[in-house]
């Protein structure tokens, strides 16, 4: 199992799906990683070689990715809740944060439905 930027890269997969399991890396700057590292794309994981793997990790440590990106955007998160910016105010309160309805929905940032003592009439 190949390592890049401490993640265990799955053998089996394409290289360029490979990459997408780092955090900050999509389909698309995967391939231009490997067009840049000259490696071929549809080349499985575990069949790269060491020098292909150096290339990639050369290529790979010109973007911010990983635990630098998880900080800058945590950072970006709690710089938004100190300033009291709308987005901010949503993140403190738990709720969504790019505009979608709470009425009906936005279960995933509200959680769990809370039972309101009578409600029924």
């Amino acid at each position: 199992m190949a390592r890049i930027k401490g993640v265990d890269v799955p053998n089996n997969k394409r290289s360029v799906i490979a990459l997408t399991y780092i955090y900050g890396i999509g389909t698309s700057l995967s391939e231009t990683i490997l067009k840049d590292a000259k490696v071929n794309p549809d080349k499985k994981a575990g069949e790269l070689t060491n020098d292909e793997l150096i290339a990639i990790r050369n290529e790979v440590d010109k973007h911010i990715t990983e635990g630098d990106l998880r900080r800058e955007v945590n950072m970006n998160i709690k710089t938004k809740m100190e300033i009291n910016s709308y987005e901010g105010t949503r993140h403190k309160r738990g709720l969504p944060v790019r505009g979608q309805r709470t009425s009906r929905n936005a279960r995933t940032r509200k959680g769990k439905g809370k039972t309101v003592a009578n409600k029924k009439k």
